[in-house]
């Protein structure tokens, strides 16, 4: 049976103990019935521990953690369900730093955690393209040029020693994110071409790779560099510009700085986040707890 919680007092008092975590989660992975994450068989037998099954076609033994970002983990699940509570509660997340604080683990053990959290809120697919209004824009994640060795600085768009990140927002629904190799025309049109109905309203900056979309969408500019930032009450890219600044705010002052390598892993992180920010704080924990499917191993992460 699940248990209900809206705050993180009310979550360890929901989970006094290391079976309560287990139960809890056992209902949520197997809502629909028990099957080995082995071979699939729903012809499971369950020990009197509560704690270890078998199938009844393969003979394998193990436990609901098996084929999970929990598998061989050497914590409890009562320390992930709080690790879980502050990466979906915090609207900037939280550090591995400030994590193993909090939970009493150690640094390596939190950073690893947390990846394995951002593993499981990666998007498996999109259910549908974006539609009606859509804001689009580019950022670039990096240290501040003045801070930066002469050699080491930009200027152009697409300044050296930062990664390009590009995103849209429907007004009203979901942000979809990712880190870009470039920023081309054709790759960035490409990106809106997979993700926008055709006919939808596309709002951009001047940006030069944005020309070309009004054969396609219904495409609104604004000009910063003219100082125009709202044009006709309705085109601006303000939305999407507030979840920049929200993900740069997470980057460098909760994280200090996270590489190239992870950054999609980050994004990942704010952009589930970001989209379920309608959701009840309990509501995102069990939401997650749902999608923890597929091990996530230290030396693939590293590699």
């Amino acid at each position: 049976m699940l248990k209900h919680f809206d705050s993180l007092l009310e979550l360890t008092e929901a989970f006094p103990d290391e079976q309560a975590a287990i139960d809890h989660f056992t209902a949520i992975r197997w809502k629909d019935g028990a099957f080995c994450p082995y071979c699939g068989s729903l012809t499971v037998y369950h020990f009197s521990d509560k704690r270890t099954h078998k199938c009844g076609d393969c003979h394998q033994r193990f436990s609901i953690k098996v084929g999970t970002i929990f598998e061989d983990t050497k914590l409890p699940l009562r320390k992930w369900f709080m690790a879980i509570w502050l990466i979906t509660s915090h609207k900037k997340g939280v550090s591995s730093a400030q994590l193993a604080r909090d939970i009493k683990i150690t640094q390596k053990s939190a950073w690893f955690m947390l990846h394995r959290l951002r593993h499981a809120a990666r998007t498996r697919s999109f259910n549908r393209p974006l539609k009606g209004e859509v804001e689009v824009d580019e950022t670039f994640i990096g240290g501040k040029d003045k801070n930066k060795h002469a050699n080491q600085r930009g200027g152009q768009r697409g300044p050296k020693g930062k990664t390009a990140v590009f995103g849209l927002l429907e007004r009203g629904g979901e942000i979809r994110a990712r880190k870009m190799e470039s920023l081309a025309a054709s790759e960035v049109q490409g990106e809106i071409a997979r993700h926008v109905e055709p006919g939808a309203n596309v709002m951009t900056d001047e940006y030069i790779g944005y020309r070309g979309l009004d054969e396609r969408f219904n495409h609104h500019t604004v000009n910063h560099s003219a100082g125009e930032y709202v044009k006709n009450y309705f085109c601006h890219v303000n939305g999407i510009e507030g979840a920049w600044g929200l993900f740069k705010r997470q980057i460098y002052g909760i994280h200090h700085f996270v590489s190239t390598k992870h950054l999609d892993r980050y994004l990942d992180e704010m952009t589930w986040r970001y989209n379920r920010r309608e959701s009840g704080e309990g509501e995102r924990v069990n939401e997650l707890l749902s999608l923890v499917a597929g091990r996530l191993t230290y030396r693939t992460l590293i590699a």
